[in-house]
């Protein structure tokens, strides 16, 4: 692969990740119940309306699950999917592509989970001095996963271990679930 397709790649995963980072908080944010009034919160839901919106129509949402969301965050992933491996000289079809993005737009879910739960434990040891906007997000949307496992571990004397077990978790599903599926889409493309 030559220099400029891999700095292509970069770039692709770089900016289209953000983007598609931003449908995955849509969908997340409602489903923890985060502070609608947050300034988090409303950027990513100010950045998503004029896309969601329409798509609202078409694709209720099912209680607080963001389906509209949802459906753009797997299609901006399909697009990188398909756009990485036609810079890499590797064409996909459709169905490869839906299914490499289905596991890629799973994987970029962990991915945001894991990097908030190790972004809760630094901060858990920091202690910021000011209130950050972010922190209560954080904790919303890390609580529903580190609550019940919490409730499995014994008691350690003030230490919590569940943020290195749901990473564990979570590594584990990178290469159990997310892994396969992303097979699967390549067995397709053969």
């Amino acid at each position: 692969m030559s220099y400029f397709a891999q700095a292509g790649v970069i770039l692709i995963e770089v900016l289209i990740g953000l983007f598609a980072t931003l449908f995955v908080l849509r969908v997340a944010l409602p489903l923890a119940r985060a502070n609608f009034y947050n300034p988090i919160c409303q950027f990513v839901y100010r950045a998503t309306h004029p896309v969601v919106t329409p798509l609202r129509r078409a694709l209720r949402p099912i209680g607080r699950f963001e389906t509209s969301a949802a459906a753009v965050a797997w299609l901006i992933v399909t697009i990188k999917v398909w756009a990485v491996y036609a810079l890499l000289g590797r064409g996909l079809g459709l169905g490869a592509a839906l299914v490499v993005g289905f596991a890629e737009t799973l994987g970029l879910v962990l991915w945001i989970l894991f990097a908030l739960i190790l972004v809760r434990v630094i901060l858990s040891f920091i202690q910021p001095a000011g209130h950050s906007p972010a922190l209560p997000i954080i904790l919303q949307l890390t609580e529903p996963l580190l609550a019940p496992l919490r409730r499995l571990l014994p008691n350690l004397g003030g230490f919590d271990f569940s943020p290195l077990l749901a990473m564990l978790l979570i590594s584990l599903s990178r290469v159990l679930v997310i892994a396969p599926i992303t097979d699967l889409g390549l067995a397709l493309a053969r």
